[in-house]
């Protein structure tokens, strides 16, 4: 049974509910609805397709709102512009782009106060370089670097600059109320620089009745110097690294990987590895081994979750990149992780409880760990411990609940009804669910982590249990 979870990320490629379910049967656990691209009369109609193929399968199933955020990028151009290397170029601002000038406009207006000059501009995925000579009045003036084509709308990164940009658009403001309103299980929120970002984005939802989990996405240097705030703020952690290998030296970025995803199992944060792990299969049917060995970098330092982006929203074979995943992930589970989370800063007794437990099962060699939850909090304290052998079987009443535990590692949510006054029918509960189902078989052993009854009240506890 493969314990990291699979985020692919929907679009014109896997656009109707068969293919949904197609994706689901591969092994999608997580839906990403990336706002960049998406209507909010598409969110509507996917997420109705979405619940209605869980329910079929009797599953919980995972939807990702990724917004926008507060992109900086070039104008629309008459033409394509062929730039060359040793080339002066202009970038403007508020539309002073001169006629025959050799020149593109920038949609954001500080642009001209946070820049400087020596500053380096990165247009269109870093395909473009330039170097910032001079600026006054509107205009920067550039030395192109790099040759490239410039067309219109590309977007701009500039490594190392403070950038006054507001961490939420009106577009990302009305986007998160379109997910309130759809029940959208996570809020991923783009271009996170502090903690004060992703607070920002809790106070929008305001009385809702579900509020999603918070997703930073770590895309820039900005959020490097602040991942310890953003951390303890997020609900879980996005390296983005499309973004975030352009703005720092590409032999830095699996080392950047490797720091936070350390630092998120030693605080119980959720950790997402994504962006370009299986680009080539977006035109290819296979693979290449380079891209092989990534994903499973990612799974062996026992991330939460991997992610696909253009490989099943615009690609050419979405459902067999998600087999891929899947086949790469079981794979590497087998032959052991990292262990990052031996390092876990435990602060609660209800932490050490399922620490304890986590112990007893790696030292049984369980069959499964069984956490009972309401909120679901002990079933994510149970993964951040990733258990050596068993999976992690939450039980729990609300379906948003098992929908929100679809990203831990590990997880396997089930809804039931729970008995509060006899915690002991679900426990037998439980067990015969997942004895029907196959998940567990007499004479193993399970470990159960629940309340019991100790005469006038309720105490957690931690229970071995025989299968009989």
């Amino acid at each position: 049974m493969r314990k990291t979870k699979i985020i692919a990320t929907l679009g014109p490629a896997t656009d109707s509910a068969e293919m949904i379910r197609q994706l689901i049967d591969a092994g999608m656990n997580i839906a990403r609805l990336n706002m960049s691209h998406a209507s909010h009369d598409w969110v509507r109609r996917v997420t109705g397709e979405l619940r209605a193929a869980a329910k079929e399968r009797g599953s919980a199933i995972g939807i990702l709102m990724d917004t926008q955020g507060p992109a900086i990028r070039t104008g629309d151009l008459p033409a394509p512009l062929d730039l060359q290397r040793g080339q002066k170029f202009v970038l403007t601002v508020r539309g002073e782009r001169s006629a025959g000038e050799h020149s593109v406009n920038v949609n954001y207006d500080n642009f001209i106060n946070d820049i400087s000059v020596g500053d380096v501009v990165l247009i269109d995925n870093g395909q473009i370089h330039m170097k910032v000579l001079a600026k006054h009045a509107n205009k920067v003036e550039c030395e192109v670097l790099t040759p490239g084509r410039l067309g219109s709308r590309r977007h701009i990164n500039l490594p190392g600059v403070k950038v006054s940009l507001p961490p939420l658009t009106e577009k990302d403001r009305a986007d998160v109320q379109c997910g309130l309103e759809a029940g959208v299980d996570f809020i991923a929120l783009s271009f996170v620089r502090e903690a004060s970002d992703l607070r920002e984005l809790r106070n929008i939802f305001g009385d809702a009745r579900v509020k999603p989990r918070v997703i930073a996405k770590i895309e820039d240097q900005s959020a490097l110097k602040n991942i310890n705030d953003i951390i303890a703020e997020a609900d879980a952690i996005m390296l983005a690294r499309g973004d975030l290998g352009i703005e720092v030296p590409y032999e830095e970025l699996p080392i950047i990987q490797r720091k936070v995803v350390k630092a998120c199992q030693r605080t119980g944060r959720a950790v997402i590895v994504a962006t370009h792990m299986l680009e080539s299969m977006i035109q290819n049917p296979h693979p290449t081994r380079a891209e092989i060995t990534d994903v499973a970098n990612a799974v062996y330092e026992q991330a939460d979750a991997i992610m696909l982006s253009g490989e099943t929203s615009v690609g050419k074979y979405p459902v067999k990149c998600v087999e891929v995943f899947d086949r790469v992930a079981r794979r590497i589970e087998r032959s052991g992780g990292a262990g990052y989370h031996e390092y876990a800063e435990l602060t609660s007794p209800r932490q050490k409880l399922v620490k304890s437990a986590v112990v007893m099962a790696d030292e049984l060699k369980a069959e499964a760990v069984l956490v009972f939850t309401v909120r679901g909090s002990m079933a994510r304290n149970t993964a951040w411990l990733r258990p050596r052998h068993s999976p992690i079987y939450a039980f729990c009443e609300r379906w948003h609940i098992a929908n929100e535990l679809t990203l831990h590692r590990g997880v396997i949510p089930f809804t039931i009804p729970l008995d509060h006054e006899s915690p002991e029918k679900n426990v037998e509960l439980a067990i015969e669910t997942l004895k029907e189902k196959g998940l567990l078989h007499k004479g193993n052993t399970a470990v159960v982590i629940a309340s019991m009854d100790i005469g006038k009240q309720m105490a957690d506890a931690v229970q071995m249990r025989m299968i009989d």
